[in-house]
């Protein structure tokens, strides 16, 4: 998975953001999961990384409807 950085988030449309935000949301519901169920991740960190990620969707979002 690569890293969505603002720059990139502006130049998507509605859509693709929707549909990019529900992508990284239901990844970060398995992970999730995944720890809880007592299995190891290969990459403690990629919480992190996508609750990151989702945060600069939302502000993009929340910047266009200003």
């Amino acid at each position: 998975m690569d890293i969505i950085t603002a720059e990139r988030v502006r130049e998507m449309d509605q859509r693709e953001r929707e549909r990019t935000l529900m992508n990284i949301r239901e990844e970060l519901m398995m992970l999730y999961s995944m720890q809880t169920g007592g299995g190891l991740a290969d990459n403690p960190a990629k919480a992190k990384l996508l609750k990151k990620q989702i945060a600069r969707i939302l502000t993009v979002i929340n910047e266009e409807k200003r």
